[in-house]
């Protein structure tokens, strides 16, 4: 099976349309904003219920856990994704936070035809591709085949263990104020993990809300990489952010370092150590 880009512009996915492997997801968060418009022929996948599994406590594996590989195949299998499909999945969002989450969720699988559309669906509706208001029905197939993720990740003791190592490098995606720790909307504690470097996530984009250009992208993180991807961990908040620079760093033809899902929703709710540069 021939690898995919990471990313396909809108244009490129209007070209697309008709081809009888083509799944196209749609990964916005509220399901809401899903059925007030998509695109035609787009199946909606929800982040908390079938991207996560999520626990009462938090503090064990984050806000968005991720589910076992299994569950997250028969998720697959319910959605008509089978070895052969070729997926591209968006969410409302221009940067594709949600999306990039499926994206790597499925390439830990081992899946080499999924991609992410650049721009989002905004990006989308400009370059003509249809939408609609109603509920798309799947094409259910057999569970897909999932024994355990693939890519590289790291736990809570490995993160730790890598604030405490030159050799190794933490970065955290998140927006700086939230790094920083002088604000934080989500969790219970503001700041940041010892050591990490912020690295935010947004700046993947060009003020279009598209990834810059891979040649552009991989200048960047070569430069700010002092690590090999092997020593790099990425976190953010829960494991979904995160997801969107691993895919930038796929974008820009360079390996796909660790990701810590359980992020800073787990390591500030289990008296690890914390820092803040107010």
């Amino acid at each position: 099976m021939i690898s995919k880009a990471p990313l396909i512009s809108a244009e490129e996915l209007l070209n697309l349309m008709g081809d009888p492997n083509l799944v196209l997801i749609d990964a916005s968060f509220d399901r809401e904003k899903y059925l007030s418009g998509h695109l035609k022929g787009a199946l909606h996948v929800d982040l908390n219920q079938q991207l996560s599994h999520i626990r009462e406590d938090a503090s064990a594996g984050g806000r968005h856990p991720l589910p076992e590989p299994d569950a997250f195949g028969k998720t697959l299998g319910a959605l008509g994704i089978g070895l052969e499909s070729h997926v591209v999945v968006y969410d409302d969002k221009n940067g594709g936070m949600s999306a990039a989450r499926f994206w790597w969720m499925l390439k830990a699988l081992g899946h080499d035809k999924v991609q992410v559309l650049d721009g989002g669906k905004a990006a989308a509706e400009k370059a003509g591709l249809p939408t609609c208001h109603q509920n798309e029905s799947p094409k259910p197939t057999a569970p897909y085949p999932a024994k355990d993720w693939q890519l590289p990740l790291a736990d809570m003791e490995e993160v730790e263990k890598a604030t405490k190592n030159n050799n190794k490098m933490v970065i955290d995606v998140r927006e700086t104020n939230r790094y920083r720790g002088i604000s934080e909307p989500i969790d219970l504690v503001a700041g940041h993990i010892p050591g990490a470097v912020n690295i935010p996530f947004s700046e993947n984009l060009d003020e279009s809300g598209k990834f810059l250009p891979a040649e552009v992208l991989k200048k960047k993180y070569e430069t700010l990489l002092e690590k090999s991807a092997d020593r790099t961990i990425i976190h953010c908040g829960s494991g979904v952010t995160a997801c969107h620079t691993l895919l930038a760093l796929a974008h820009a033809g360079m390996e796909i370092p660790k990701l810590y899902v359980g992020s800073w929703s787990e390591w500030s709710r289990n008296n690890r150590p914390m820092a803040t540069e107010k």
